[in-house]
């Protein structure tokens, strides 16, 4: 068993665990929660009602968030030409093609999202291996391979958010931070679930979300009640 720190003990003790919470309710206690010298993020995971092993039930997207996510976003661009200066006029952090293609592969990592027009995927597709084990591989479901690369840096920035299914069947994602309202934490979390429940895949059956659970970087997750 992982030895937990004294704050963690503290906001478990005050987290019911068997209890479900109505989404304000969860987030006002989380941000009463003892707080660490940082901001923290504030996360949401989803448990489906689907089968991880079968590719037709697989959850993948990306949607955006209305109150963004409190932080910049670092967002690199395979693109060349007139994409190219698109993508550094929405302001990407860097834009290349095989040279930004040879430094990933050298181990440079400091970015979150990476966009790539589609004519570009023969640099990409040699990097599965470094950028698919930390969930960063382009894909056309989230937006990120797509020929306006220039509008995706934009709603990236913005705080477009990228998700989907681990190996259990879960599905996890940032709200904002610490610092924001409750309000705002409650109108981003109704965005992802609104976006997410319209994509359950023709072949689960019975339910689609099972069970909802926000927390803090350093805090236990609140389940929470969803009507959607």
């Amino acid at each position: 068993m992982p030895k937990h720190s004294k704050r963690y003990r503290e906001a478990a003790a005050r987290i019911d665990r068997s209890a479900q919470y109505m989404p304000n309710e969860a987030f006002d206690m989380l941000k009463s929660l003892p707080a660490p010298k940082f901001d923290e993020t504030v996360e949401v995971a989803v448990r489906l009602g689907i089968d991880p092993r079968k590719t037709d039930q697989l959850v993948r997207g990306a949607v955006s968030l209305p109150k963004g996510l409190g932080k910049t976003v670092k967002v690199v661009v395979f693109a060349e030409g007139d994409k190219a200066e698109a993508a550094r006029e929405a302001g990407a952090d860097e834009v290349g093609s095989d040279d930004l293609a040879a430094k990933i592969q050298g181990g440079w990592m400091d970015f979150d999202v990476v966009i790539a027009s589609p004519d570009m995927m023969k640099h990409v597709g040699k990097l599965g291996k470094v950028l698919g084990p930390q969930g960063k591989m382009p894909s056309p479901k989230s937006g990120t391979v797509t020929p306006n690369v220039g509008e995706a840096v934009t709603e990236f920035k913005a705080g477009k958010v990228e998700f989907r299914t681990d190996a259990g069947g879960n599905v996890h994602a940032p709200l904002g931070k610490r610092s924001f309202s409750t309000e705002d934490l409650v109108a981003n979390l109704s965005a992802f679930m609104n976006h997410l429940s319209g994509m359950r895949p023709a072949a689960v059956k019975g339910n689609f979300v099972r069970r909802i659970s926000v927390s803090t970087t350093m805090s236990p997750g609140a389940f929470i009640e969803y009507g959607g």
